[in-house]
């Protein structure tokens, strides 16, 4: 247990000594855990990356959506490789599938990447670590998500977290590896802040934000109250480095849960019905919604999954049998649902004159199989398949790579996941050469020797 404790006890009013109080093991009585209380450390660190200004929004669809029938359509190729979907033109120099009509009417605001690959394993985990870190989890060593990489670079820009996982961490997709999303060898510290609910719920509220429902106004009032023994205590020790980190690192966790600016940015019911019923009143919709908000109050990257789990609900998993979905059920669902989202977080982010500084990064684990199987399904297929961006420095309208008469290989201009990330780095203006303090605190490169970001997006 970590313990500040100052000159003296005071007790107070409920009965909570400032020697108790001042014990990190007793921040659950202000609602954080140990484990949220160090989230909050990252404001913190010495700062090694100026700041251009841009954020990101980065949508992970997990369960990996089918190329040939949505972005990379081949209308020519037999039937069993083509599917049952038409191809349909954009404003954009690309065609998209009629399943992605709103898309479609933006796509001058996005470009398309349609040679993505990967020669891992074919299966979710690797695919999710590979997408959002640029490396695979592998000899012990867990890379740092990219958003939990930028915290550590750059820290906060105000009470708010820098990195928010929306609706919740990815769950179980099978192979019981690590998805990436958690700030690997920086440690906990710089885990993104997750709310753990719904959006689209009429009751949803963020538990993080609220006080344990045991305590009472009054005596939250008190907790309020102690905030002056907090930081007298803490002026005795700031002659050392530790007592100056802790008394930031407490003074930001009490910020957080009684920040009011923190919790109008998490409160959805400050928008218009108009505003929220364009994204669409689902998980997915109002997580797109919730992540403008956070971007415009300052939060410097959110990570939407847009499924948690590829088992037994409609996503993006087409193999066509239970306990996953099928190409129908793609088409029904999933797909309105997704092109409602997107599209309204696109012209909403470019109508507020935020879309130049937010990255909008649309990525999955791998594609879909180019042949339907047997139970009318498309199974994994990590040799090629479209990521998509927008904003952030990029020119839309454009598709970037040529995959074969199949949509099986690359046929011009592969793209491997590390290059991805390195994109993602180069919009938020981070330096690809950077050195994290890696296992055992030695340097590790922000990504892998060589790698360039996608220059032609920027070009």
């Amino acid at each position: 247990m970590i313990t500040l404790t100052g000159r003296g006890s005071t007790t107070t009013c409920d009965g909570v000594t400032r020697r108790d109080f001042l014990q990190v093991g007793t921040l659950g009585a202000l609602g954080l855990s140990l484990a949220q209380f160090n989230a909050l450390k990252a404001a913190e660190t010495t700062k090694t990356a100026s700041d251009n200004g841009r954020s990101a929004i980065l949508i992970f669809n997990l369960g990996a959506p089918s190329q040939l029938d949505l972005f990379d359509l081949k209308p020519d190729a037999p039937r069993e490789v083509r599917g049952p979907f038409t191809p349909i033109s954009t404003k954009g120099d690309f065609q998209l599938s009629e399943l992605l009509p709103l898309h479609a009417k933006v796509a001058d605001k996005f470009s398309l990447v349609r040679t993505v690959y990967h020669t891992a394993a074919a299966v979710h985990d690797t695919g999710h670590q590979l997408l959002q870190t640029g490396r695979l989890f592998s000899g012990g060593i867990n890379t740092p998500h990219a958003g939990c990489a930028l915290e550590f670079l750059k820290g906060r820009r105000n009470e708010l977290p820098a990195h928010v996982i929306l609706p919740e961490p990815m769950g179980n997709t099978g192979g019981g590896l690590p998805h990436g999303q958690d700030a690997g060898f920086l440690g906990k510290a710089y885990d993104p802040f997750s709310i753990h609910a719904d959006p689209s719920r009429s009751d949803f509220k963020v538990p993080d934000l609220l006080p344990p429902t045991e305590i009472g106004e009054a005596r939250l009032q008190r907790r309020r109250e102690l905030r002056d023994i907090v930081e007298g205590t803490i002026r005795n020790f700031e002659s050392t480095d530790s007592a100056r980190m802790m008394d930031a690192n407490f003074a930001a966790a009490y910020r957080l849960m009684t920040s009011q600016k923190a919790r109008e940015a998490f409160d959805l019911s400050k928008e218009p019905m108009s505003v929220r019923e364009r994204y669409g009143m689902t998980r997915f919709g109002q997580s797109c919604l919730l992540a403008r908000r956070l971007v415009e109050r300052g939060v410097r990257f959110v990570t939407i999954n847009t499924f948690i789990t590829v088992f037994d609900e409609i996503t993006w998993d087409i193999h066509g049998s239970k306990p996953f979905t099928s190409i129908a059920g793609m088409k029904e669902i999933v797909c309105p649902m997704y092109d409602q989202g997107y599209s309204a977080l696109i012209e909403d982010l470019h109508q507020r004159g935020l879309l130049d500084s937010t990255l909008v990064a649309n990525l999955a684990e791998f594609g879909r199989t180019p042949k339907i199987n047997p139970t009318g399904g498309r199974d994994h297929w990590p040799a090629c398949w479209t990521c998509y961006f927008a904003g952030g420095g990029i020119r839309g309208g454009r598709a970037i790579g040529t995959s074969d008469e199949i949509a099986a290989y690359p046929a011009e201009r592969p793209v491997t996941p590390a290059e991805i990330v390195g994109t993602i780095y180069r919009s938020l203006g981070l330096d690809l050469e950077t050195h994290l303090p890696g296992p055992q605190g030695r340097p590790f490169p922000l990504v892998d020797f060589g790698t360039q970001p996608i220059r032609e997006l920027f070009a």
